[in-house]
């Protein structure tokens, strides 16, 4: 199953499976690995906290079902514990397939979400998707002789592009990969109204139709409760959402 002929080489990344089938990790491991990936397996979650404290990782893969804990509370526990700056992504495997596994996990603070029975060459897409909206050069943001490169500036609202961090009245907002980007695609252009489609398309990487719509509405309601008491992410029914902050 973990066959792919047309493997290319890459810099080596660093990747965590949390994940209680033991047997899962060692052809994972192998087919990662010609991917220019490498992947280490906890099959606790006590250990892979661990792991997370004590190494570098450029992503984690949390299964929902695990003794100790479940997935759901572990993604809570590890946003927890690491500040906006250190944020690892995540991508959740929900056994089931079930959409309220998938929604609860986005409300946690999971960046993605597969469920089992899974492709391993699915799970490498989205894990290439998460780590290039996470590692990829900011977009020349709209012309703007007065805006300093790599910031957007608002009232009360700071969007740090190269650093990756917002914050809002002066305090740091702590944001997921996910969150942030959502952020930066709505307020490179306040007033523009994006549908629920075009929002996974671009975040995700691809067409929204095979996920959920709710998907969207979560991240939403999470980032605007995170940007409080500022109301700057705004609902036009029927069509989507828009960006209305004024500029600093």
């Amino acid at each position: 199953m973990f066959r792919d002929d047309n493997a290319q080489s890459d810099i080596m990344r660093r990747l965590l499976l949390i994940d209680d089938d033991e047997h899962l990790g060692p052809p994972l491991a192998s087919f990662f690995a010609r991917f220019g990936f490498e992947l280490q397996h906890a099959t606790l979650p006590s250990r892979g906290l661990a792991l997370l404290q004590s190494e570098s990782f450029d992503a984690a893969i949390l299964d929902v079902m695990l003794p100790e804990m479940d997935g759901f509370e572990l993604c809570r526990t590890i946003r927890r514990s690491t500040g906006p700056e250190n944020a690892v992504p995540l991508i959740m495997l929900t056994a089931r397939g079930d959409v309220m596994d998938r929604v609860v996990g986005l409300e946690l603070g999971a960046d993605d979400y597969l469920p089992k029975p899974f492709e391993p060459r699915e799970l490498l897409a989205r894990i290439q998707t998460v780590l290039r909206r996470t590692e990829a050069a900011p977009v020349t943001p709209a012309a703007d002789a007065a805006e300093p490169a790599g910031v957007l500036r608002f009232e009360n609202l700071l969007i740090d592009l190269e650093r990756r961090c917002v914050t809002r009245q002066g305090a740091m907002v702590d944001l997921t990969s996910t969150e942030f980007e959502l952020l930066v695609m709505l307020a490179r252009t306040p007033g523009k109204v994006y549908s629920r489609d075009d929002i996974l398309a671009q975040l995700r990487g691809h067409a929204g139709q095979d996920i959920h719509s709710r998907a969207v509405d979560i991240l939403v309601s999470r980032l605007r409760k995170k940007l409080e008491p500022l109301d700057v992410v705004h609902t036009l029914r029927n069509a989507g959402y828009l960006f209305a902050g004024a500029r600093d």
